[in-house]
């Protein structure tokens, strides 16, 4: 579970970046791209938060 959580959020968390990289040279949809590319990484650090919890073993 933890290594596909892990997996899942760093996919996410590069694609957010991505989308972040590409906007500026996008002659359309650049703000909506690039606040694509801001949820995806939101997401990205949302989701081990909520899914691993706590790493001290609480």
């Amino acid at each position: 579970m933890n290594v596909i959580t892990f997996l899942i959020s760093m996919g996410l968390f590069v694609f957010g970046m991505w989308l972040m990289g590409t906007a500026p040279v996008m002659t359309e949809f650049q703000a909506p791209v690039f606040f694509g590319g801001i949820i995806a990484v939101a997401l990205s650090l949302a989701i081990p938060f909520h899914l691993l919890g706590r790493s001290d073993g609480v």
